[in-house]
């Protein structure tokens, strides 16, 4: 008997299967597991203000256009990869100039911030307008004709507001907006959000954001290379899904009656009734998502058709890749590498915004020296980097 026993006890030990205590399956910080109410990815917190720095903008907003790869080599005294070549997945993104159209004070209460007044500029373009509207074409189109003459003369009702913000008011924001026009896409409707302004007294601070009104913002005088920025966007949505692909549970065994891609038990008998924490099939993908600490490893600007020269590779040749980013296009305006992926699908607007506190590792420290950035066509397999050298070797086609 005991030396029966025992061999249970090795079969026991030998055995691989689980026994009754594991980790759970999905995060419940994300819950619930809905479809998001906006488009855009919202911030819902800006970095800390510190009054000694100069003023600066903390966000931006890009859109979505592919993906490529780079090579480079490594500085990082002690790593394995120490002085070699990696190859490493980045994103890129069409960041066209943003235009600052208003601005927004803050004072703060018990419950939080309170907006006090807001301030708009002069003169809106259409873009923006449109968002003021649901049906653009059958509207009268009357929107801030009536504020825009506050304006004329001496502007007493905007300065008025304008002392009220510097007075009261400890949080100023920019209400910018993206300039659809400059797409190439279906839509005409501009994407409008607050960007907080940061840095320097209250006083700056409005003088600032004024300064802007009617001009546009560019993306490199909000970030610069080698800079850690985090990235908010809507996921790519995947529709009704079961638990395997929603909440990652294991599968049953083969013979399991009525279907093996299930939760096995979803409760006790008492409380009758299913809790929320048992996995349960349903919507996955299009949640909104802030993904922190993405390196931007090139910001290239409209027009530089060498952009992606590198001292390494001396081809003359833009960010496009040959036959464009597919479900994309072309990028003609000013655009981002940034390591790694960034939720969303294509042409899906990204809000990036700055780190919420320093970054001090040494990822986020190195200074990132590209010596080649793939060009090659996305769709398929890509054997050339540029159409010229495809014409000197596939030499004269019909």
């Amino acid at each position: 008997g005991a030396r029966g026993a025992a061999g249970a006890a090795e079969v026991e030990e030998r055995m691989s299967h689980r026994k009754f205590e594991a980790p759970r399956h999905g995060s419940l910080g994300f819950n619930p597991r809905k479809r998001c109410k906006t488009h855009r990815g919202r911030v819902k917190a800006f970095p800390k203000d510190d009054s000694s720095q100069a003023t600066h903008l903390t966000s931006f907003f890009a859109y979505k256009a592919g993906m490529t790869h780079i090579a480079r080599d490594v500085d990082k005294p002690g790593a394995g990869v120490h002085k070699k070549e990696v190859v490493e997945a980045v994103t890129v993104l069409e960041a066209p100039p943003m235009v600052a159209v208003g601005l927004v004070g803050y004072v703060p209460t018990p419950r939080g911030l309170r907006s006090l007044t807001t301030v708009w500029a002069g003169h809106l373009s259409d873009d923006v307008k449109r968002r003021m509207y649901k049906n653009w074409y059958r509207s009268k189109k009357k929107a801030f004709t009536k504020y825009a003459k506050k304006y004329e003369g001496e502007a007493a009702d905007i300065n008025k507001e304008i002392e009220r913000m510097k007075k009261y008011c400890t949080v100023v924001r920019l209400l910018c907006h993206t300039q659809m026009s400059k797409l190439k896409f279906r839509q005409k409707k501009a994407h409008i959000a607050e960007i907080q302004i940061n840095g320097g007294s209250v006083e700056e601070k409005v003088e600032f954001g004024k300064g802007l009104f009617e001009k546009e913002i560019s993306i490199d005088s909000v970030f610069a290379k080698d800079e850690m920025v985090d990235t908010i966007s809507i996921t790519k949505g995947k529709g009704f899904k079961g638990v395997i692909a929603r909440f990652g549970v294991s599968r049953l065994p083969r013979k399991t009656h009525k279907g093996l891609r299930k939760v096995a038990c979803i409760g006790s008998w008492h409380p009758s009734r299913v809790r929320t924490t048992v996995p349960r099939a349903g919507q996955l993908g299009y949640h909104h998502r802030t993904e922190i600490n993405k390196k931007i490893y090139r910001i290239g600007k409209k027009g530089d058709e060498k952009s992606c020269m590198t001292d390494s590779d001396l081809t003359p040749k833009s960010i496009n890749p040959l036959g464009g980013f597919p479900h994309y296009g072309l990028i003609n305006e000013d655009w981002l590498l940034i390591k790694g992926a960034v939720p969303g699908c294509k042409k899906r607007m990204i809000t990036l915004r700055k780190s919420l506190h320093e970054r001090t590792s040494r990822a986020a420290k190195e200074e990132i020296m590209i010596k080649f950035i793939d060009t090659s066509s996305k769709f398929g397999h890509g054997r050339f980097q540029t159409v010229q050298e495809k014409e000197k070797i596939m030499g004269k086609r019909k």
